[in-house]
């Protein structure tokens, strides 16, 4: 186990946020699961380890003055490196999406019955996401059509058996395997972990790709919009439309992602209109007749009224 090596005073730095923005509600959402392993929540603060590339930092994250994100980064780089602290400062504002205008989504929820409800409930609420594209695949891959609990299982089995981590303070903290990682190891590696042989074949096969440079999230980027991002994503053994939809809205923020498969959209439903059964697609594609362009956010609120 790496103690993380600070050598230098933290960096800190707080980072404005806009006027559609309420950090206990981001604090809430990151801490309802317990065994999440990508961060740890504990008190008013989150800490989550970030890739740099001369060595992860530590971020600790609360709220600041004035509703601002407080951020202190441990690790090798100092409080003179302006190239770490410009890279806390975009990494945080992506993780949190705060370049994201809420003020037209809101507004539209306003109109609609489904949606007010839960933009009431969790206003400030930001689509938190996962920047690193195969952090999201593999996520949403190990998530596939098994319940929440064990997918948290199977990723912390995943992350703890193959990613890099550190100590801090007497607590672990990890990052994501990387794709070259992934790439170079056999199929029973994965189902030793008790990961189906076909999951850990997609798992490898989207690492060999994303370590060979024919898949990544610039290249998704380049497509300009989301349709087409998609279709690339889904020519990829493994990754189908809720696969895709669920990395095009957690990781590349295209607006109009949209899983409309999703159990949990169909349960939030459910619940939220008092029905005795799911909603069928075509239902769920009248009710979404008026979220264009806020597919994604639509589709995160909703989740977040089954927790």
């Amino acid at each position: 186990m790496a103690e993380l090596i600070t050598g230098h005073e933290a960096i800190k730095v707080e980072i404005s946020v806009p006027k559609e923005f309420n950090f206990a509600q981001n604090w809430g959402y990151l801490a309802r699961w317990a065994n999440e392993c990508m961060l740890h929540v504990a008190d008013t603060k989150i800490y989550k380890l970030m890739p740099y590339k001369e060595g992860p930092l530590l971020l600790e994250v609360s709220e600041g003055c004035n509703g601002a994100i407080a951020v202190v980064a441990r690790g090798q780089a100092s409080p003179a490196d302006l190239d770490a602290e410009a890279a806390v400062i975009r990494y945080v504002r992506e993780w949190f999406d705060l370049d994201t205008d809420l003020a037209p989504f809101y507004a539209l929820a306003q109109n609609d019955a489904l949606l007010r409800r839960v933009v009431d409930q969790y206003h400030g609420l930001r689509n938190m996401g996962i920047p690193d594209l195969f952090e999201a695949l593999c996520w949403a891959v190990l998530g596939q059509q098994i319940n929440l609990t064990f997918a948290y299982t199977l990723k912390r089995r995943f992350v703890e058996s193959f990613g890099e981590h550190t100590e801090w303070n007497g607590r672990t903290h990890w990052l994501f395997p990387t794709p070259e990682r992934i790439a170079a190891l056999e199929v029973d590696d994965l189902t030793a972990l008790q990961i189906s042989k076909r999951r850990a074949e997609y798992l490898i096969g989207i690492a060999k790709a994303m370590a060979a440079g024919t898949l990544s999230k610039e290249l998704l980027l380049e497509t300009g919009n989301c349709s087409d991002a998609e279709k690339v994503l889904t020519q990829i053994r493994g990754i189908g439309p809720w696969t895709a939809n669920y990395a095009l809205m957690h990781c590349l923020r295209f607006p109009s992602a949209f899983p409309i498969a999703d159990v949990g959209l169909h349960n939030a439903i459910k619940h939220l209109m008092g029905m005795e059964n799911k909603p069928t697609i075509e239902v769920i594609r009248e009710l979404s007749s008026g979220w264009t362009n806020w597919e994604a956010y639509a589709t995160f609120y909703l989740w977040r009224a089954l927790y």
